[in-house]
């Protein structure tokens, strides 16, 4: 037993001293956040929304226009008339400037721009809802890699373990205590965790690239997360109960937002039969370029009413007004029933948490009772009492224990960090 822990200690610290480059949870999380392309998309679709609300706030402020017409002619536009036009008329010009202010349009310029303001919530939603999701898979990749590094550490130690058997079979083999099939078991044994050994580097070295490409670190073979798997004590769950407020969810903000816009459409829709009224100046000026004729000055004040009357009397307005509170129903529906699944995943993420727990107290235990079978294996072995076989099964029985614990301790920090995303608190410090 003794000889066992000394031979897992000593395999830690050797793994410790060729690590080099040590990577901590926070330095992924923030690489990643640094790097991510859907992060940046996000902070450009926000921009966007930017200029799309100070393009609909320019609606409140007076259209100007100027227009410009030059005309000049081959022959005379208006001959000589005499007594009244020495010359005839062969070139004409006409500049004229108007600003038209609208005073009521249905609506239509106050439900824009709410319409673009609530674009712009939107966007700076989903822009968190990116950096949500970047942290989540960080999160993951990183303790990913925490339980392949643990695995490889069980698996060096149980090298250790069976080559002190090997050894010890080799002495007794030599003195003629047993039979040379029972050392071929113990190299059978041997090669095939050497094998999974070789898989597992060669997992961990994927998941190291896959986890450097996420992050836009730099990739480094020896690269080593800083976190270990503290078996020594059982984690804790976030907070006594699960934590349903939705309120704090991109998801459900997403939804309320949905709702509101449908009821935006409506009113901006409705706008489009109701009369619109606008008021305005113009100047103008005429004349011609060799001064034929003398220029004019032209101010005016104008005002446009338009009122739709077909729409409303043939019965288009009715029925488009029953589509949009159809759309209007189906948003607030999805609101409900996007909802109850968010809070059901809530729950789901949370009772997950749950049993993990659970798993990681039957695998401790599981763990000192493979540990116990081991070592009176190995004492009963050496007395003659077992044989070969039955070492090699209680080998193989704490190896299984210990990588199923090595699993719990990480499969819980995934289901904690999916945990936090779904209450939105995955960017909480």
């Amino acid at each position: 037993m003794k000889i066992l822990f000394l031979s897992i200690i000593s395999m830690g610290l050797a793994y410790t001293a060729s690590a080099q480059h040590i990577v901590s949870l926070e330095q992924s999380r923030q690489a990643a956040l640094a790097y991510s392309t859907a992060i940046k998309n996000g902070q450009l679709k926000v921009s966007s929304a930017d200029f799309g609300l100070a393009a609909a706030k320019s609606s409140y402020l007076p259209s100007v226009s100027g227009t410009g017409l030059g005309l000049y002619g081959f022959k005379d536009f208006v001959p000589a008339i005499p007594g009244l036009l020495n010359k005839g008329i062969n070139n004409l010009y006409l500049i004229g400037v108007t600003a038209i202010q609208p005073i009521y349009a249905g609506g239509k310029i106050e439900t824009g721009y709410k319409l673009a303001a609530l674009q712009q919530e939107t966007s700076k939603i989903m822009a968190r809802q990116s950096v949500d999701s970047v942290l989540l898979l960080t999160t993951q990749k990183y303790w990913n890699l925490v339980n392949l590094q643990e695995q490889e550490k069980t698996l060096a130690a149980n090298e250790v373990l069976l080559n002190n058997v090997l050894k010890m079979q080799k002495d007794m083999l030599a003195s003629g205590l047993i039979a040379r099939n029972d050392l071929l078991k113990v190299k059978v044994q041997l090669s095939q965790l050497l094998v999974n050994q070789s898989k597992l580097q060669n997992g961990r070295r994927l998941a190291l690239f896959d986890f450097s490409i996420y992050t836009g670190m730099p990739y480094d073979s020896l690269m080593v997360m800083q976190d270990t798997l503290d078996k020594g004590n059982e984690p804790l769950l976030p907070g006594g109960t699960p934590d349903t407020t939705l309120s704090g969810i991109a998801n459900y903000q997403l939804l309320l937002k949905q709702v509101q816009g449908e009821g935006l459409q409506t009113k901006l829709s409705k706008a489009d039969y109701l009369p619109s009224l606008s008021v305005g100046l113009s100047a103008s000026q005429a004349g011609s370029f060799n001064k034929t004729i003398g220029s004019t000055f032209v101010p005016a004040a104008l005002a446009t009413l338009s009122v739709p009357i077909s729409d409303g009397l043939w019965g288009r307005t009715k029925q488009k007004m029953k589509q949009r509170k159809i759309s209007e129903q189906i948003a607030q529906n999805n609101l409900r029933d996007g909802s109850d699944q968010l809070q059901v995943g809530i729950l789901k993420y949370w009772y997950d948490m749950k049993d993990e727990l659970t798993q990681i107290r039957y695998a401790k235990e599981n763990l000192l009772q493979a540990t116990e079978n081991l070592k009176v294996s190995q004492d009963n072995y050496k007395a003659g009492l077992s044989t070969a076989t039955d070492v090699l099964d209680a080998q193989a029985f704490y190896q299984q224990a210990a990588v199923t614990l090595n699993t719990a301790y990480s499969d819980f920090q995934v289901k904690k960090a999916a945990y936090a995303y779904a209450t939105g608190k995955i960017n909480s410090k």
